[in-house]
């Protein structure tokens, strides 16, 4: 696995408390699209790309929900936040995630590590994302 990102916390909020969809800060290194993977990475996040939220016809990378894929020994770890801490879809969305990477020819085993930092914002979408969103009926 490659080092750590120690913008990252691992750590669950102190708090439950709900993030509203408004324009936050932007974060320089996201969204996280996958760009550059090769190999096993690659196709996890290829996995990713298919699984949707349950909400909106809009993929969880497009949305910028996942921060991050490392693959090591066959083994994948998927970061991945939700876009707010109550997200009553959290245990599937986690659920999902976790299937779609185990069963990407190359690894053995996977895990999701629930992130909360830096905090999702609207402005971690993906152009694709907005534009899916738009068609949805959603004002990005």
């Amino acid at each position: 696995m490659s080092d750590p990102d120690p913008e990252f916390d691992e750590g669950g909020p102190e708090y439950c408390a709900h993030t509203s969809y408004d324009s936050g800060p932007a974060h320089e290194s996201y969204p996280k699209t996958g760009e550059g993977a090769t190999g096993v990475e690659a196709r996890v996040w290829d996995a990713l790309r298919g699984i949707e939220d349950p909400e909106m016809p809009v993929s969880v990378v497009d949305l910028g929900l996942v921060y991050g894929v490392d693959v090591s020994d066959g083994h994948a770890t998927v970061r991945f936040t939700l876009t707010y801490t109550g997200c009553p879809a959290r245990d599937y969305l986690l659920s999902d995630v976790e299937r779609a990477a185990r069963r990407v020819e190359g690894v053995d085993s996977a895990d999701v590590a629930l992130v909360w930092s830096p905090p999702w914002t609207v402005e971690m979408v993906t152009d694709a994302g907005r534009e899916s969103l738009r068609e949805f009926g959603v004002s990005v």
